[in-house]
C-alpha cells in the first residue's frame, strides 16, 4: 500500500501544530525552573477600598456586620414620590390615537400618558404637571394639565 499524498496545507498544519507543542513544552520547563507555582500568581486580594491587590487583607481592619442590616431584593418605591406632583416635557403625544409620553425633568424618565387621564388638551414639546401611578405595565401620568 502507498502512503497517502499530502497537501501543502497539511504539511503547514502539521508544522504549525508542532511549533506550538514545543511553545507549550519551552514555556513548561521555564515555569519549572522558576520555582514559582502558578497558582500563587493568579490569587487576587480586594482591599477595604474595592481596589484589587496581590496582599491579603488586614484582619484586623475586618468589620462586623450584621445579616438583618443587608437589604435583600429591590427596595420598594415610597409611596410619596408617587402622589407628589411632579413637571415634564411632551415629547411624543398623537391625537387621533389618544396617548403619547412625558419625559420627566428631574429623572430623565419616559412616562406614557393618555388622553382620559388629561385635565387640560396638550402637544409635543408642552410642559405638564402630573402625578404617576403604576399601570399595568409601567408607570402612567395621570391628573396632567399644562404647566404655568
Amino acid at each position: 500500500m502507498s502512503k497517502p499524498r499530502q497537501t501543502v496545507n497539511s504539511k503547514e498544519r502539521e508544522k504549525a501544530q508542532n511549533k506550538k507543542k514545543k511553545e507549550k513544552q519551552k514555556k513548561k520547563e521555564e515555569r519549572k525552573a522558576s520555582g514559582k507555582s502558578s497558582a500563587d500568581d493568579m490569587i487576587a486580594y480586594v482591599d477595604e477600598h474595592g481596589n484589587i491587590t496581590s496582599t491579603p487583607p488586614d484582619p484586623t481592619k475586618r468589620e462586623k456586620i450584621k445579616a438583618e442590616d443587608i437589604p435583600l431584593g429591590v427596595p420598594s418605591r415610597e409611596d410619596d414620590d408617587l402622589d407628589k406632583e411632579r413637571i415634564g416635557i411632551v415629547t411624543y403625544f398623537d391625537n387621533s390615537k389618544g396617548y403619547g409620553f412625558i419625559k420627566d425633568r428631574e429623572t430623565q424618565e419616559s412616562i406614557f400618558t393618555h388622553i382620559n387621564n388629561h385635565l387640560d388638551p396638550i402637544g409635543e414639546r408642552d410642559t405638564v404637571t402630573y402625578r404617576v401611578e403604576q399601570g399595568l405595565k409601567g408607570m402612567n401620568a395621570v391628573d396632567v394639565k399644562k404647566h404655568k
